[in-house]
């Protein structure tokens, strides 16, 4: 085989630069510490890395949306709380109204309070976090979701419920709906409410009620009855069809049982005297505010006065205990999604630090053996430069 002198020269010259991209290749890994630069590199392990960096990016997502999650139920919870706190200092302000010392201006006086604690309630229900949304607005965030209307607090959110992806698999909730935590509450003891007659002319008085399993929901209503002047007061139950389901001579402090309930009445009733017993409807926390201030501004001293008094501050102080225990049982709610968040966010760490770890691995490169790899490559380098040399000098005119 024939070779002629360009072929020589060009052989040449192609090994030096090959020895060259070479030299430049491993100096370019050592400048920036990574074996894999390009696909070209190393395909196999270009595709892996693209991979696991998807991967961290992915679960980068997944902590900062974990941090702002911590962030808004820590948020939410610091506002229950401080619900709480106003629904207590009301309940407060209930059982000293109902004390039978009180006269009708100190009432009145708890009243003015209770009415400043309605437009704190208020504030805090239109709370709003850093970036100026409203937390109990549902997904309607940017629309402040209780306003007064009529004298009436209404809700204009909706029942949305803001939630966060804080892994693959995880999902939690941020917020809650304003008309979860403050419009749907139980109202009376959980099974059935008691509501006097405002025109009553009696002085009985609610003192405790229940029910069993055997309750039977309905609407009822107890009316008292004397059939002539002097002829004791009866009482007579009857349900939403107007069917009389229990009925009886009056005792004071004693049980009137029907349909699995009971109510316990103390005071002497009138014939005429009514109480309506629905079952129990939902009532929002600022509808049973606005009715103990009601009751406190109206507060008299008359026995019957007195008696409407009583009965509103008993009928409020149950619909308040079960206010304080929704508001209670949603920062509960609220305390363990923030633990299960706390929870994924050290998950998420580890699992991070895991892919760093093989990405590493893969795309890192190992000092040592790459500076050995560069002084052979040198070294095959300068050989091929002085080879060429040597064979550029070569000529038939110096055998002649």
């Amino acid at each position: 085989m024939r070779l002629s002198t360009a072929q020589i020269f060009q052989q040449g010259i192609s090994n030096i630069l090959s020895r060259q991209a070479d030299v430049q290749q491993t100096q370019q890994q050592l400048a920036t510490g990574r074996r894999v630069s390009t696909p070209a590199d190393d395909p196999i392990a270009a595709v892996r890395i693209l991979d696991i960096s998807e991967d961290i990016q992915l679960v980068d997502q997944y902590e900062r949306n974990g941090d702002f999650a911590q962030s808004q139920l820590a948020f939410e919870e610091t506002v229950l709380a401080d619900v709480a706190n106003v629904l207590q200092r009301v309940r407060e302000l209930v059982v000293t109204a109902n004390n039978a010392s009180q006269s009708p201006e100190s009432r009145r006086a708890i009243g003015v309070e209770v009415e400043a604690r309605l437009e704190e309630l208020v504030t805090l229900a239109n709370a709003q976090d850093s970036t100026g949304e409203y937390i109990f607005a549902g997904y309607q965030a940017r629309t402040q979701p209780f306003s007064r209307s009529g004298g009436d607090v209404v809700y204009s959110g909706d029942d949305g419920k803001r939630a966060l992806q804080i892994s693959g698999s995880t999902e939690v909730a941020v917020r809650d709906p304003g008309n979860a935590v403050f419009m749907n509450v139980p109202a009376g003891n959980g099974r059935f409410a008691i509501e006097a007659n405002p025109a009553n002319a009696g002085t009985a008085v609610v003192r405790d009620s229940g029910a069993d399993g055997s309750y039977q929901r309905d609407d009822y209503s107890i009316n008292f009855l004397q059939a002539a002047p002097g002829d004791p007061i009866t009482y007579e139950v009857l349900d939403s069809t107007a069917a009389v389901v229990a009925a009886g001579n009056y005792e004071s402090a004693e049980v009137i049982a029907f349909n699995g309930a009971e109510v316990v009445f103390e005071g002497e009733p009138e014939a005429g005297d009514s109480f309506s017993i629905p079952a129990s409807p939902n009532q929002d926390m600022f509808t049973t505010l606005q009715s103990i201030a009601a009751s406190l501004r109206g507060a008299g001293d008359a026995p019957a006065e007195v008696a409407a008094v009583n009965n509103a501050m008993a009928n409020g102080l149950r619909n308040i205990d079960q206010a304080l225990g929704v508001a209670l049982d949603k920062r509960a709610d609220v305390g363990v999604r923030l633990s299960r968040v706390e929870s994924q966010l050290g998950i998420n760490e580890d699992f991070t630090l895991q892919l760093q770890e093989t990405l590493s691995e893969i795309q890192d490169l190992d000092y040592a053996e790459a500076i050995s790899r560069l002084n052979l490559q040198l070294v095959a380098l300068e050989a091929a430069q002085q080879t060429y040399v040597r064979t550029q000098g070569l000529t038939l005119f110096n055998f002649l």
